[in-house]
């Protein structure tokens, strides 16, 4: 009898041995899969509050006091036409802007409907003091490249407030905007011939500067979160003599389409 437990002692311990690893295993994978959980959620929180931010300095109070004061202003000077104009931009602006600010993942048409308007708006503000070009490359199919909302426009606030409209001449600014495709990524580029940003800022420049944190800083979470590769790189234009005379930033990402993001 002894000699048959001495013989089966040894099963004993391998299955002790193998129901240890078991329970090892299954904790670890516990812990693993809370650990990716917290990171979800942590990754998601963050992400609420960049938008949330990112809404806010789109949603700027400024703005949204001038533009009122202008469109009251063309009323008053009986000019019905373009207080009619400005008050259908404003409102489609804002409709856009609220329907957006939650979202991932808008069209590329969207995101430049709302750009154009925002453009036009500033433009009949400042009575013309620049102009702007708008352009998309045959390449690019703006109904089915998504890219991240509320990206392109603080750039685009930035160059006008802190360059076009410092410009001592305050007419001839000029603002190029280019989208292209070059293979599998998509290219957002911004020239201006603004003036050179003074390093002081104002309480104006500080909300412009923390609208483009809060803009690069969430497309980098979604980047890494959906292996955009997304870069943004900025540098001065030169002259023919080396001396500044505009600028350009370039913001560039995977090229996204509809039918890829379905599928992730």
């Amino acid at each position: 009898m002894n000699l048959d437990l001495a013989a089966a002692w040894p099963y004993w311990v391998i299955f002790l041995f193998c129901l240890l690893m078991l329970l090892f295993f299954f904790y670890f994978r516990e812990k693993k899969i809370r650990r990716a959980s917290e990171k979800e959620l942590h990754h998601k929180q963050a992400m609420l509050n960049l938008e949330i931010h990112a809404f806010q300095a789109q949603l700027d109070p400024h703005f949204i006091f001038n533009s009122l004061n202008a469109i009251h202003h063309y009323i008053l000077t009986t000019s019905t036409d373009m207080a009619s104009l400005y008050l259908t931009r404003f409102s489609r602006l804002m409709r856009l802007m609220m329907g957006n600010f939650n979202k991932e993942w808008v069209t590329l048409q969207e995101d430049l409907e709302a750009l154009e308007l925002y453009l036009q708006l500033e433009q009949l503000r400042f009575d013309k003091q620049f102009d702007y070009e708008l352009s998309l490359d045959p390449n690019v199919e703006p109904y089915q490249t998504l890219i991240p909302p509320l990206i392109i426009q603080p750039y685009v606030q930035y160059a006008i407030w802190r360059r076009l409209l410092l410009r001592p001449e305050k007419s001839g600014g000029k603002l190029i905007i280019n989208i292209g495709r070059e293979d599998e990524r998509l290219f957002i580029r911004l020239e201006d011939n603004g003036a050179p940003c003074s390093p002081l800022l104002d309480d104006t420049g500080e909300r412009l500067a923390n609208g483009i944190d809060i803009a690069s800083e969430r497309l980098y979470l979604l980047s890494e979160r959906y292996h955009m590769e997304a870069q943004i790189s900025a540098q001065q234009i030169l002259d023919k003599t080396s001396l500044p005379c505009g600028n350009c930033l370039i913001i560039s990402m995977v090229h996204t389409s509809s039918r890829q993001a379905l599928i992730s």
